[in-house]
């Protein structure tokens, strides 16, 4: 009988042709996946394919998604946007989304991403695919070259830390609380570049967005992958997504498999959480952060403005108003997404709450687009960071949080806690 494995293991296993690895081990893993943007794709990977005289080794395993750059509205983002659509048509690449909305959300939403995959992106927040029971990490363009000449990369097998959420959240919590907390329990470097697995009734309870949620800020934990288990609620995503999920229950953990560390939290337990400028790190209760004044309240970026956020922003907003001087803005992560909110009535509540649209790109959280936070300006988001400067100008501050507290902010124009909200004691 052979010893337990963790899911991580197995998926490496397979990707390197093996019975079984350990961790530690150094193995060469095929890769059924790339993933790359406008950023730090062909511009960056290009010219070292040129010089190597290498082709790419499969055009069908390449997905290169417009996300960054747009709207492409001076000289070089218009470039480095051009540049990209040329080169995914010269490639023959077979998955290229233009303008569909941020990376991390349009692949897995075309069934790219299945269980027991192997898979690289070239942006730190590709442990997102974890949440599909896929082991996916971000590398730098050195390395998306090398794995996009050879179909192959090479990889340390990490060792796991499992954390388990008992119990469910409570309403006006969130997986982005979760994660905020996590940073200020465990620090941005508590996943010290394992896999964190996720795992536990509350995690069991969450939508598959919520889910992508969890596995998208393990990258702020220092995790290397956040992988969850697949379940009948991972094989119905997929399905809707028009994707065969395959055989989904050999992708899990076994019992007794040997972890780094385990880590129980009590889910029921939790408060909304905030995070004070400038780390994801500096997390608190919303009650203990209650009453600083905001300029701007954002809902947006792949942790914080999908299908499901939106429906967070909305619970609150419904019937409501932003606050007299103070502004919403609202970048919906995909165009599928921002239709959806739209045919059940979602975006007609935020619109009319007073929200301000914005493109279905990166924008603001990654410092991109006219609309980056000024001098001075205090602002609330459901983005995944706020370092210094990275939102826009140095002196701004940006408090994170989930779209729930966010948009009760937005109505108070200072940072608000959610829940009385949702239990009709606010206005």
């Amino acid at each position: 009988m052979t010893d337990p494995t963790t899911l991580a293991e197995k998926i490496i296993a397979r990707a390197a042709g093996r019975a079984r690895v350990e961790p530690g081990e150094i193995v060469t893993a095929r890769v059924d996946l790339a993933m790359m943007h406008d950023s730090g794709g062909p511009r960056r990977v290009a010219p070292i394919l040129k010089r190597l005289g290498a082709p790419i080794w499969d055009p069908s395993r390449v997905a290169l998604v417009i996300d960054h750059y747009l709207p492409a509205d001076n000289p070089e983002s218009i470039g480095i946007v051009e540049l990209a659509r040329a080169y995914g048509k010269a490639e023959g690449l077979a998955n290229v989304f233009d303008g569909e909305g941020i990376c991390h959300v349009v692949v897995p939403s075309r069934g790219l991403l299945k269980p027991g995959m192997f898979a690289v992106g070239g942006d730190s927040h590709s442990p997102t695919g974890g949440a599909w029971g896929a082991f996916m990490f971000g590398v730098g363009a050195t390395e998306m070259a090398g794995v996009l000449a050879t179909g192959e990369i090479w990889v340390e097998v990490p060792e796991t830390i499992r954390i388990e959420l008992t119990g469910r959240l409570s309403p006006g919590v969130s997986a982005k609380d979760v994660m905020l907390m996590l940073c200020a329990r465990l620090g941005m470097g508590g996943g010290r570049f394992q896999a964190v697995e996720y795992g536990g009734s509350a995690v069991t309870a969450l939508s598959q967005q919520e889910r992508m949620t969890l596995s998208n800020m393990t990258a702020e934990l220092g995790g290397q992958t956040g992988l969850v288990v697949p379940d009948a609620t991972t094989a119905a995503a997929l399905a809707a997504a028009g994707a065969d999920p395959g055989d989904w229950t050999r992708w899990t953990s076994d019992p007794g498999a040997k972890l780094l560390e385990h880590h129980v939290f009590d889910a029921a337990a939790l408060a909304p959480q905030v995070a004070a400028p400038h780390s994801p790190a500096n997390s608190r209760p919303v009650t203990e952060t209650e009453g600083t004044r905001i300029d701007t309240a954002y809902v947006g970026a792949c942790t914080g403005a999908k299908l499901v956020d939106m429906r967070m922003a909305a619970e609150i907003l419904k019937g409501r108003r932003v606050a007299s001087g103070t502004r919403l803005l609202l970048a919906p992560a995909s165009k599928q997404d921002q239709a959806a909110a739209e045919a059940e009535g979602t975006l007609g509540v935020l619109l009319a709450a007073g929200a301000e649209m914005l493109p279905n790109a990166c924008g603001i959280c990654a410092g991109y687009g006219s609309a980056r936070f000024a001098e001075g300006e205090v602002a609330i988001s459901t983005t995944a960071r706020n370092f210094r400067g990275r939102m826009g100008a140095d002196s701004s501050e940006v408090h994170l949080a989930s779209p729930y507290t966010v948009a009760a902010s937005a109505v108070t124009g200072r940072i608000t806690d959610p829940r009385p909200f949702l239990e009709g004691t606010r206005p």
